[in-house]
């Protein structure tokens, strides 16, 4: 069976990110931050912190603001996605310092910039709030349900002008562009047909366009493990923390990364307007699932590999779209741009509505359910689900048709996954 190193299964991707599992474990949980010395970071359940005097407070006024647990996820998540600045001080801000800076200038410090927001569509929502009305969105038309709905239904009407754009071809991108374009929406590879953007690609265009247009990528099925946006040109690295980053179907969380302070000052004050933040322990809990991270993304392109495989060679299987094939149109490109591939996979089931549906009520190990991401295997049917927002007229164009099945393979025993996935392709299509 293929493994992530050294095998099929990573063949011709991109090197592991070097110390990922190291920082997962410990940056921003250093012992030496709390007087205790506690090696797992306390939960701060206090809302409101006192203070020297007015004004002269130890870094926390008020949870909303900031707050310790909060922190130490924030810069666990920064440290991942390789988002971080350099700058050289005078003053101390040991409140965000994590690493001194091996640049060689003199008093030159390394700040992590990670934000924590109650969502995804929470950090959507924050991000959005960068621009004001007449300010153009250009968004990647296969997207999460959730994300085209709030563009189209509640952004669109409060005056940005949305547009969407197929974005993995660069010449549809340069056409789409407008003059009054402030940010570009990346996700990729798209949820549900997995389709892959060229992010460097992309964000040279865009950039070249307006240097101040924002690039933001959702980096939500590929994780921090496998993908990394912002050495690629993004100004953004958002994710719904609900799936992978968590990895256990027990918090709902978004996290967003920068590497420029400019922005991270911006949406750090937006995080702290809107107060869409996340409980300190939601935090705890998304904290404690990076901390396995490394060790489920490998499991879960395993596991992932070895169901597509199996279903490209079902012949009661239309099509199987998974970016580790080399089947998938873009299987080049994901190989240069990541390090693997995540347990998501999509195919079209031959025969029609009714033999989806056989489908998924036969399941027995995957749960029919919406979401993803997490340690159990999931499946759902996106154009009765998760995108049934999505127009009509659209979802044809985008390939989203009755027989398009989205899983999300989890980390139980390959074998049975694979024997639960036949079994049910038995009952939708069975021996005469």
């Amino acid at each position: 069976m293929a493994s992530h190193n050294g095998s099929s299964a990573s063949s011709g991707f991109q090197p592991v990110f070097k110390s990922f599992a190291t920082d997962a474990i410990h940056v921003g949980s250093e012992p030496e931050q709390w007087n205790s010395m506690a090696v797992v970071p306390p939960i701060s359940l206090s809302t409101t912190f006192k203070q020297h005097g007015p004004g002269q407070h130890a870094g926390f006024e008020y949870s909303r603001s900031g707050n310790p647990t909060r922190n130490c996820l924030e810069k666990a998540v920064a440290a991942l996605d390789g988002a971080q600045y350099c700058e050289c001080i005078t003053n101390t801000k040991l409140f965000n310092i994590i690493y001194k800076c091996y640049c060689h200038k003199p008093k030159a410090l390394i700040f992590l910039t990670g934000l924590a927001l109650a969502s995804g569509l929470a950090a959507t929502l924050t991000i959005t709030h960068l621009f004001k009305a007449g300010d153009g969105i250009l968004c990647m038309n296969d997207v999460y349900g959730g994300t085209n709905r709030y563009f189209r239904k509640i952004a669109a009407e409060v005056g940005l002008d949305v547009s969407f754009a197929d974005l993995t071809k660069l010449d549809e991108l340069k056409t789409a562009l407008k003059p009054n374009t402030k940010m570009v929406w990346i996700e990729t590879p798209t949820n549900p047909t997995m389709k892959v953007v060229d992010i460097q690609g992309c964000s040279d265009v865009v950039h070249e366009h307006n240097k101040d247009t924002i690039v933001v990528v959702d980096n939500t099925f590929m994780s921090a493990y496998f993908q990394r946006p912002l050495a690629l040109g993004a100004d953004v690295c958002m994710y719904s923390a609900t799936k992978y980053m968590n990895g256990h179907s027990d918090v709902v969380m978004g996290l967003m990364s920068l590497n420029r302070e400019d922005l991270y000052e911006r949406l750090k004050f937006l995080q702290n307007a809107l107060g869409a933040v996340p409980s300190p322990f939601d935090c705890y809990l998304c904290n404690r699932g990076l901390k396995t991270l490394h060790l489920r993304m490998k499991q879960h392109f395993k596991n992932g590999l070895a169901a597509a495989q199996f279903l490209e060679a079902d012949p009661r299987v239309e099509r199987v779209i998974f970016p580790g094939l080399p089947s998938h149109p873009q299987h080049e490109l994901t190989k240069r741009q990541c390090t693997g591939c995540p347990g998501m996979i999509t195919f079209y089931i031959k025969g029609k509505l009714e033999h989806a549906s056989t489908f998924l009520s036969n399941l027995k190990l995957f749960a029919l359910a919406e979401s993803l991401g997490g340690y159990e295997s999931l499946a759902e049917h996106p154009a009765i689900m998760t995108h049934a927002s999505v127009p009509e007229n659209e979802r044809k164009k985008l390939g989203i048709s009755d027989t398009l099945i989205r899983l999300s393979v989890g980390l139980e025993d390959v074998e049975d996954i694979i024997a639960d996935i036949d079994q049910a392709l038995g009952a939708a299509h069975p021996k005469k």
